[in-house]
This record gives C-alpha cells, sequence and structure tokens, in this order.
C-alpha cells in the first residue's frame, strides 16, 4: 500500500509540475525504481495483482512461480507531461543501482544496464506488451516511452535496436516513435554530450521505467523480485551542463553507494520457479 501511494504522489508532482505539456522549460528530479514496469506505461485499464497472486494469462505479466524475497508488486511508471517536439535531455548523468536478482552486493546494475555495449544473444529481448513496443538492448538500463492520450492497450509498433549493430546507446540524438522504448542509460555519450530525444507527433507524455523479464528475455515480467532505484534529473527543453569527466567518475562511486544502501535481502533469481 505505502509503495503504491508512493507511485500515486509521484505522479502527482511531475504531473502538477509540467501541467498539460506545453513547450515551457522545466526540470524535475525522478525516482524510477525496480518495480516501475515500463510495460505498464499508461495502462489505466489494468488492475496489478496482489503480489502473493499471478497474473491472468495470456495477456498478463510473467512473475516468480513461488514467493520471492521481496514478493513486490510491479507498479506503474513516473511520467512526465510533454508536447510535440519538446527537446527532453538529462540534465545531470542519472545515477543509481537496481538488483534485479534480490541479492546483496554483486550483481546489480547502474542506468546504462549490464552488457552496455550488447550484441545478439547478450541483449535483452523483450516481446511488446499491449501497445507498447518490445526493447532490445542493455539487460535493465533506464528506459522511455511516449504516448498520446489513449491506453496503449494494442496495436504495438516496431521496437528499436540499441544493440552495437543498430543504434547503440552512443547516439545524439533519438527521435522515437509513440509507443517505443527507447534507451536512455545515464543519457550522455561517451563523450560526456548529453543525448536528445524529441517527443513524437501526438504525444503528451513521457514514462521512465524498467525492461524486465526472466533473464531479460521474452515475455515482460519478472518484476517481483527487484530492488533499488535510479535518480534522473530530466530537463525539458533545458540545456544542460556539460559534465566534468570526474563528475562522471563520482557518479560511479554514487551508483555503488545507492545500490548498497537499497538491496537488502539475500536469495532470488531470474529464472522460472
Amino acid at each position: 500500500m505505502r509503495q503504491a501511494c508512493a507511485s500515486i504522489l509521484a505522479t502527482a508532482a511531475l504531473v502538477t509540475a509540467l501541467g498539460s505539456g506545453t513547450a515551457e522549460a522545466a526540470v524535475l528530479d525522478v525516482t524510477v525504481r525496480g518495480s516501475d514496469a515500463i510495460f505498464l506505461a499508461g495502462r489505466t485499464d489494468i488492475t496489478i495483482p496482489l503480489a502473493s497472486a499471478p497474473w491472468s494469462s495470456p495477456t498478463g505479466m510473467q512473475r516468480h512461480g513461488g514467493a520471492t524475497p521481496e514478493e513486490i508488486q510491479e507498479t506503474f511508471p513516473p511520467y512526465l507531461g510533454v508536447a510535440a517536439g519538446d527537446v527532453i535531455r538529462l540534465a545531470d548523468p542519472s545515477i543509481g543501482g537496481i538488483s534485479y536478482f534480490n541479492g546483496v552486493g554483486a550483481p546489480f546494475y547502474g542506468p546504462e544496464g549490464n552488457n552496455a555495449d550488447c550484441a545478439g544473444s547478450s541483449c535483452s529481448d523483450l516481446s511488446s506488451f499491449g501497445g507498447i513496443s518490445g526493447y532490445f538492448g542493455p539487460e535493465g538500463a533506464l528506459v522511455g516511452v511516449f504516448l498520446d492520450n489513449s491506453i496503449p492497450s494494442a496495436g504495438a509498433p516496431a521496437r528499436l535496436d540499441f544493440s552495437t549493430t543498430g543504434l547503440g546507446r552512443n547516439f545524439t540524438t533519438l527521435s522515437p516513435g509513440l509507443g517505443q522504448i527507447f534507451y536512455i542509460g545515464n543519457g550522455v555519450t561517451t563523450s560526456s554530450i548529453f543525448q536528445e530525444f524529441i517527443a513524437p507527433s501526438g504525444a503528451t507524455r513521457l514514462f521512465l521505467g524498467i525492461p524486465d523479464g526472466f533473464g531479460f528475455d521474452g515475455v515482460p515480467g519478472a518484476y517481483d523480485d527487484n530492488d533499488g532505484a535510479y535518480r534522473v534529473r530530466i530537463g525539458v527543453n533545458e540545456v544542460p551542463t556539460v559534465p566534468e569527466p570526474g563528475v562522471l567518475a563520482l557518479l560511479g562511486l554514487g551508483l555503488v553507494g545507492l545500490a548498497a544502501a537499497r538491496l537488502r535481502t539475500p536469495q532470488g533469481s531470474k529464472v522460472p520457479g
């Protein structure tokens, strides 16, 4: 209940801060938790089952068959209002850490995800869910999706390819379509250039969340043993300050500290059971 209330309050704060999505500039601090399922973006038609209950088949997400140490519910991802043509950039490189296996210490992943320069089978390979595209890219990374005001319940668009043989993660500008999950990571290139994400025609909302599944492949799910969060300072039509190299190094230390503080109970896995 506390987690659900926190999600509602966070979403309300974001929407209030940016209103209906004008071209005005704004900067917001957002926490994206390991339970914030990007595939549930805009799904006001869905009731998330209790953590101890399964999703309905075949239209639901996957969960572990037995009790997990965390036994948490998926949560609707936070969003902010945007308008077509808005330029989204991170105001600072994102930080934080999420354990996708509910263990203490490693493995935990930062916003860039595991296997950040992935190719082929080393990439996360997740199918679409309702009207939200699938995802192909680094495992467990910070991602986003633009939506209009409708419920994305059917007709998913083609997914984008963020492997090293596709778009990769070192692009400077990206113009995803409505419903297409896109990689954000830490929001900067390897040359410390802040990346730009352009809101498509019809966009009114930008959701931030996590792509997950068993082994990071197949049907979306397996959020019930995640722990931790990414912290994002996101700007709409704002020009960020170029980060100093030393700042990026310190962010790595901050990631470790945040992850260590958030990780709690050992055990858990990313395999069905």
